[in-house]
């Protein structure tokens, strides 16, 4: 399935790219170039093989989730430019 230059420039426009007519051709081999290789793997036989993210296995290695003592509220705010009632006053960026 090959893409023409008209529906490369209706994509193009959709993502809101201008691109000059030597774009459009360029882009249209690359784009056609990519959809044949998508073809390739489309014939590749895969039933029974199980699907993976990776090609070595890999395993997230985690520590228990253990409580410990942290920083107290008064040690947090203590270097705070500004605080009130516990918490860090921060300038406000959202007009109103």
């Amino acid at each position: 399935m090959a893409l023409t230059t008209e529906e490369v420039r209706k994509v193009a426009r959709l993502a809101r790219l201008e691109l000059d007519d030597n774009e459009i051709e360029s882009q249209a081999k690359h784009l056609n170039r990519l959809l044949t290789q998508f073809e390739v793997l489309g014939s590749v036989h895969v039933e029974g093989i199980d699907p993976t993210s990776h090609s070595i296995p890999m395993f997230n290695v985690l520590r228990d989730d253990v409580a410990k003592p942290s920083l107290s509220r008064e040690d947090a705010l203590a270097n705070a430019p500004e605080s009130r009632d516990g918490c860090f006053i921060v300038p406000r960026i959202v007009e109103g």
